[in-house]
């Protein structure tokens, strides 16, 4: 935008470039307004000097108390111009030269200003680079072309190029730019005063706020200050070079001067305290690896591993999984696979053995981790596919393998490298194998890894079997297409969800008619689909209605659902919001509300349970979702079936359904990847032997270690300085399972445990010709949870349990300034801890005063 200062004198005009950024979330795309106005043609005199007086700002600082402030950068010099040749079209050649720079810093705090500034004293290589003249092609305010010594520091070199780009009038335009974990709002503005067609002033200023997603208050800003300021009166400078071209005119200047480009050079600090893998091989014997993932010393020192692996080469990667003690090899591999280095890839190919069934265990913890995998790379992707090929595999490993092929495909499709070869191999390899599966567990298998990979090209396959197949793989592909955005639910798929739960062309089980309904309301449904769904509860067995009416009724208590307002103006309709539909009496449930509410998050615990006519639980879905500026996060998803208990019970089945085989299990999602199902027992038999023979521990869910969050972040700022943002986090889990059926007792008792920990490091990095300095924020938490079901069938109706509990959760922040200024160097760290008690969520009033009876009854 142009805008006219009513003070300035005749011909002056002062130019906006912007008043401010678009604010940027993840993925969005930044905006700077464009001048409008016509600036008068600008030029430099032939003969004269131009001395400007140069200014530079730079602040880094944290955003929350008790941070120990920030860093101040302050530099200023004399900037020479002056015209070397000027073409009949306009174009001129500069050369501009710093002179007399000078530079100081200073610790901010958060109450305001820390000590008086300190000289930063240069070194003699500097000095000298930094009066060496750059050149510029520059027409009327354009800067075409820069040339310069390409073997100068790079430091050094993007310095200048910012102080050039005050000489290039037009704005910059927006980027975008992919932010994974990190919330970026950017600003800028940039001024230009012009008299007598000639460059008085130029200023330009920036910020950037930026935080870790889940927790802004562990945010950095940065903000830097540029400015030219013209000293009058221009002084007689160096005649004009004859010449017939710019080539020859720098060709007979001093020194080498090649073409460099205008965008600043990437610049990687050399970490000379880091820890190195050779250094740690040297003291295997000595070194101890924590290996309880519950633990933030684990999570910590997971993080430290990755650091490690990524700068290592391959024989130093190899030899440490060849020596490390057989219990920590796992712990090897996964930060292995987070680091996804060409090295530790390599080394893992080579190491791992998918042909030996001993390997089994440690095959399938690489192939959890690479499901994980937060931003994988198709390298990564290629190695599994080449361990899966052509091989004999454990049953379990083959099916493993295949939900991470199928992640990895969705993830890579995520970051749009949908046309990677090794992204084309995967989908061939799962359709494929679809194609071929003659056995249904093999087809429910292929079925996850298309949910996994989440690809609408594959709506199509996904709903035929959703309409042809069994009750398990209708139920598997309606779960997968449940996962699909919105967007890719269309009228097609609607139709099909509307034939399935309405059984127009056959019967479908229960569980699978339910999965089509929520399909149906919870994608913008249309009011005949909300109003049909409710019409066909007056049909339906009383369990199976009660569910899908409290359905309704969440979602109208839901802030966050889309056709909330809708089914408002429904349920003012009399005819349908009446005491005749919402009176059916029944054990099953459903019903969600929030955990824990801060600035930045909102995590949800839900719960769903079915049952059978004859009392005995069918389903039960346990989930846990985190809500974060606008995207939502399956965080947790624990689902038990049971089915043909009522036969075992001497009940009958319902009338048109087939009697189901006697079976307990689980399925289980983290992070939007589901994981291959858990069977606990499947027959009588398998049952009695089980019972018998169980050891009482429960069944291992997920345990290890997953980078959650990897973000890498350049910001070159346009005074040519660089700052870099890091966040890594490492998530440590520990979650099991158990399901006791109590057969005399006439109980069934179902406990889900979770355990972890979060290491969250975050960090930003400016990096100058004079000053390093490094602002970073630690935070770390363990926390657990316990979910327990308890269902009495011998009375009637049945009684049923469910206690949530968390327990206390200690934390710990750390907040870090540290510099570097010629020889002298600093840190200052400040933080704080706590502990946030436990507690036991009231669910309900019927469910509390249920739980104290069976309580009671069980003390007794």
């Amino acid at each position: 935008m142009t805008q006219f200062n009513p003070r300035a004198t005749p011909g002056e005009l002062e130019r906006d470039s912007g008043q401010a950024m678009e604010r940027q979330n993840k993925g969005e795309r930044l905006h700077t307004d464009r001048g409008q106005g016509d600036l008068q043609p600008l030029s430099f005199q032939p003969g004269t000097l131009y001395q400007y007086h140069y200014t530079l700002d730079v602040q880094l600082h944290h955003r929350a108390p008790p941070a120990p402030g920030g860093a101040w950068l302050r530099a200023q010099a004399s900037v020479h111009v002056h015209r070397l040749w000027r073409e009949q079209g306009g174009e001129e050649l500069l050369q501009v030269q710093i002179r007399d720079l000078k530079a100081q810093h200073e610790e901010r705090s958060q109450d305001g200003p820390g000590g008086p500034p300190a000289e930063i004293e240069l070194s003699q290589e500097a000095k000298a680079e930094l009066q060496k003249p750059v050149f510029i092609s520059w027409n009327s305010g354009k800067v075409k072309a820069l040339y310069g010594n390409e073997a100068e520091s790079i430091l050094v070199s993007n310095l200048k190029r910012g102080i050039i780009s005050l000489l290039q009038l037009q704005p910059h335009a927006g980027t975008t730019v992919e932010v994974f974990g990190v919330e970026w709002q950017p600003s800028s503005r940039s001024q230009y005063v012009v008299k007598d067609n000639l460059l008085q002033s130029a200023l330009a200023e920036e910020s950037h706020v930026l935080a870790p997603a889940l927790r802004s208050s562990s945010g950095i800003k940065i903000t830097s200050r540029q400015q030219l300021q013209l000293l009058s009166p221009p002084m007689p400078g160096p005649a004009e070079e004859s010449g017939q071209s710019l080539e020859d005119v720098l060709a007979g200047t001093e020194g080498r001067h090649q073409p460099l480009g205008m965008a600043s050079l990437p610049f990687r600090r050399v970490c000379t305290n880091c820890p190195s893998l050779r250094a740690h091989l040297k003291a295997l014997d000595r070194w101890g690896v924590k290996t309880d993932p519950s633990k933030v010393a684990t999570a910590r020192q997971f993080q430290r591993f990755i650091r490690m692996l990524r700068s290592a080469k391959k024989r130093d990667v190899l030899e440490l999984l060849r020596r490390a003690p057989e219990e920590t090899r796992p712990f090897i591999v996964e930060a292995a696979v987070a680091a996804q280095s060409v090295a530790s890839l390599a080394a893992l190919s080579e190491f791992l053995d998918f042909g030996k069934e001993e390997s089994k265990p440690l095959l399938e913890k690489f192939l959890y981790a690479a499901a994980f995998s937060p931003r994988p790379s198709g390298e990564l992707l290629h190695l599994v596919l080449d361990k899966l090929a052509g091989k004999q595999l454990a049953p379990e490993t083959w099916e493993m393998g295949m939900v991470a092929v199928g992640s990895l495909v969705g993830k890579l499709c995520q970051q749009k490298l949908c046309g990677l070869q090794e992204v084309e191999r995967g989908v061939e390899t799962i359709l494929r194998g679809l194609r071929g599966a003659e056995e249904e567990p093999e087809v429910v298998i292929y079925l996850l890894a298309l949910g996994n990979a989440m690809l609408p090209g594959t709506i199509s396959t996904l709903l035929e079997h959703a309409e042809e197949g069994p009750a398990a793989v209708t139920a598997t592909a309606i779960s997968a297409l449940r996962r699909l955005p919105a967007r890719h639910i269309s009228s097609k798929v609607k139709r099909a969800m509307r034939r399935i739960f309405h059984e127009k062309r056959k019967s479908y089980e229960k569980t699978c008619r339910l999965a089509a309904a929520e399909i149906l309301l919870d994608n913008h449904p249309s009011p005949m689909d909300v109003v049909n769904i409710l019409l066909a509860t007056q049909e339906m067995e009383t369990e199976m209605a009660k569910f899908l009416q409290l359905k309704v009724q969440n979602s109208l208590h839901s802030h966050h659902h889309p056709a909330r307002e809708m089914m408002k103006d429904i349920m003012r309709d009399p005819q349908i919001n009446n005491y005749k539909f919402f009176s059916k009496v029944g054990a099953s449930s459903s019903f969600s509300g929030p955990l824990t509410v801060t600035q930045d998050l909102l995590s949800t615990f839900g719960l769903d349970l079915l049952f059978l006519e004859g009392g005995f639980l069918r389903k039960s879905i346990s989930e846990f979702s985190l809500l974060s500026h606008g995207r939502r996060l399956r965080a947790a998803q624990v689902t038990f079936e049971a089915q043909g208990m009522e036969s075992m019970m001497g009940e009958t089945v319902s009338d048109g359904e087939e009697e189901p085989e006697l079976m307990a299990g689980m399925s289980v999602t983290f992070f939007d990847v589901q994981l291959r199902p858990v069977v606990f027992f499947q027959g009588y038999t398998d049952l009695m032997a089980k019972v018998l023979l169980s050891s009482g521990e429960p069944t291992s869910v997920v345990r290890g270690n997953l980078l959650l969050m990897d973000h890498h972040q350049v910001i070159p700022l346009q005074s040519g300085l660089q700052v870099t943002i890091k966040l890594q986090g490492g998530l440590g889990l520990d979650i099991s399972a158990d399901v006791d059926v109590g057969i005399w007792e006439q109980e069934l008792k179902t406990g889900i445990n979770a355990r972890g920990s979060l290491s969250m490091d975050f960090q930003a990095e400016l990096d100058s010709p004079f000053l390093q300095a490094t602002l970073r924020s630690q935070a770390e938490v363990e926390t657990s949870i316990h979910f327990d079901t308890t269902l009495r069938f011998s009375s009637s109706p049945v009684l049923m349990c469910l206690q949530l509990r968390e327990e206390q959760v200690p934390y710990r922040e750390i907040f870090t300034v540290s510099k570097s200024a010629g020889s002298r160097s600093s840190t200052t760290r400040k933080g704080r801890r706590g502990t946030v008690p436990g507690r036991e969520l009231a669910l309900h009033q019927t469910n509390s005063e249920v739980c104290n009876l069976l309580l009671t009854q069980e003390k007794k």
